[in-house]
């Protein structure tokens, strides 16, 4: 486990690079070492994924059985994790014949602590959902308006990490943002998740495009 300066010192390394600040990678551990270490973000970013897995089963679990709801809060939490780490595997396939294998491990471990922020940015919505439907104009609002803002801090956090220009960096965040898509309703298919349309922004509370 790492110490919480440690910690601290990745989360803002990887917000001087959600701001586009390619010194952010000055404070990230890209050891080997580092790289496992990132993984770390998922427990990091886990409270607040917590509250949005809560938020979603409450509406499409069964409200009349806990059991019910807790099974789906678990695969929930099966979705975002997957939509978290097999997109990456998946880019390491990649990197090498795209030509970024040596920006790899700077990416991985910029990405996973940069979603530990964006899991955080999106917690205003989940807790909304908490009290408030998501087919309320409000709260699909900031959900999407929080969502949209967590990927413009993520492309120009991919940008600053892949450091070969802005069409290399955009190429990088879309495969990404597509390879994510594709697990989440691939995983939300295979493991009967039905959410619905007004719940789509939320249900992407996890979501990690790169």
């Amino acid at each position: 486990m790492l110490s919480a300066d440690e910690t601290q010192a990745s989360l803002i390394g990887a917000w001087r690079l959600m701001l586009g600040k390619v010194d952010g990678l000055r404070l990230l551990d890209l050891s080997a070492d580092g790289f496992w270490n990132s993984f770390f973000a998922i427990m990091v970013a886990a409270p607040a994924l917590i509250v949005g897995w809560v938020g979603i089963a409450n509406e499409i679990g069964d409200p009349d059985a806990f059991a019910g709801r807790f099974s789906m809060l678990l695969r929930l939490a099966t979705v975002d994790i997957g939509s978290w780490v097999l997109p990456l595997i998946a880019l390491a396939l990649v990197a090498p014949r795209a030509g970024i294998g040596g920006r790899f491990v700077h990416y991985v471990v910029a990405s996973n602590w940069a979603s530990a922020i964006t899991a955080w940015l999106m917690l205003p919505s989940a807790l909304i959902r908490l009290f408030v439907s998501s087919a309320n104009q409000i709260s699909t609002l900031v959900s999407l308006l929080l969502f949209i803002l967590s990927m413009a801090l993520t492309w120009r956090m991919t940008n600053a990490t892949i450091g070969k220009g802005a069409a290399v960096g955009t190429a990088v965040f879309v495969g990404m943002f597509i390879a994510s898509l594709i697990v989440v309703f691939g995983l939300q298919a295979l493991l009967g998740i039905d959410v619905p349309d007004n719940a789509g922004a939320q249900s992407l509370s996890g979501f990690h495009p790169g």
